[in-house]
């Protein structure tokens, strides 16, 4: 079964919470897209709707919003984009990345919230620290 660490941040508070998605809960993610929106109850954020920003594969391979599916893909890359920052002007690069799409092979899931509840982000938190 498919296990997700996702990275949830708050673009009210400037702060990003790391929480665990598994099995049934990370399922909602598989088959996604970068820009697509899932439910937060997935992660124990109920009532609030998270859109997918990135990622990253198991080896640090980040998710790119340029190759279509879950894929691995070399790509060259010329200027400042994600996973590659050039040292010097015109510099070029053949980079792996992974696809948009998230898989079983994605580890890490960053998300923002885009749609709040009625019950505040460090309250479900910290209900779920208590048990």
């Amino acid at each position: 079964m498919a296990s997700f660490t996702v990275v949830v941040g708050d673009p009210d508070s400037g702060l990003a919470h790391q929480l665990e998605a598994e099995e049934q809960d990370a399922n909602r993610f598989i088959g996604k897209s970068i820009g697509e929106e899932v439910d937060g109850g997935a992660v124990g954020l109920d009532g609030y709707t998270l859109e997918i920003t990135g990622g990253s594969d198991e080896a640090g391979r980040p998710l790119t919003d340029e190759v279509a599916g879950p894929n691995l893909k070399e790509v060259l890359m010329k200027e400042e984009q994600t996973g590659y920052k050039p040292s010097r002007d015109g510099e070029r690069r053949r980079i792996t990345v992974r696809g948009r799409e998230v898989s079983a092979a994605v580890a890490q899931i960053n998300a923002s919230i885009v749609d709040r509840g009625s019950t505040d982000v460090d309250e479900l938190l910290s209900d779920d620290g208590d048990e």
